[in-house]
């Protein structure tokens, strides 16, 4: 017979706060969280090399996050890109249907499911999401690849 969860909001609160505390325990930052801290900052290893950049507080972004530490390889695309592909597609919830990039932006293309970090400006482009901005070392990311990248939140 199975044992049936208590309704009571006392106890709702604690069962909460209990997966809480097992998700931070196993390193997830939970949206919630992530939207309470505000921005996020996220370290890039590359080639002895560390890049920073702060994300923004999206449902990519925060999808983005829960991936992480990444390790990755980097490839060049258009001469203006360094991409790779995810371990998962990211929640593309809220995100207006394409954006114009610019020089150190951290996107997420969503039809192929790849991080894309511009090392030059773009035209716009459809299916194309902001994850952030780097902040500093985009000159570790503008050398030609493939780069291998450690990507971990900056807290870690």
């Amino acid at each position: 017979m199975a044992q049936r969860i208590s309704t009571h909001p006392f106890q709702r609160r604690a069962l909460v706060g209990v997966a809480l505390a097992f998700t931070l325990a196993a390193g997830v930052m939970p949206a919630t969280t992530f939207a309470q801290q505000g921005p996020m900052e996220i370290h890039l290893h590359i080639d002895g090399a560390i890049a920073t950049a702060t994300l923004d507080n999206n449902a990519a972004a925060r999808d983005f996050v829960a991936q992480l530490p990444l390790s990755l390889t980097l490839q060049n695309y258009a001469e203006i890109e360094r991409i790779a592909t995810l371990p998962r597609k990211l929640s593309v919830d809220g995100a207006p249907a394409g954006i114009t990039p610019k020089t150190g932006d951290l996107n997420y293309y969503a039809p192929w499911g790849n991080l894309a970090i511009f090392v030059g400006d773009d035209a716009y482009a459809r299916g194309l999401v902001r994850l952030g901005r780097v902040d500093t070392g985009l000159p570790a990311l503008q050398h030609q690849g493939p780069l291998k990248v450690r990507i971990e939140r900056a807290c870690d």
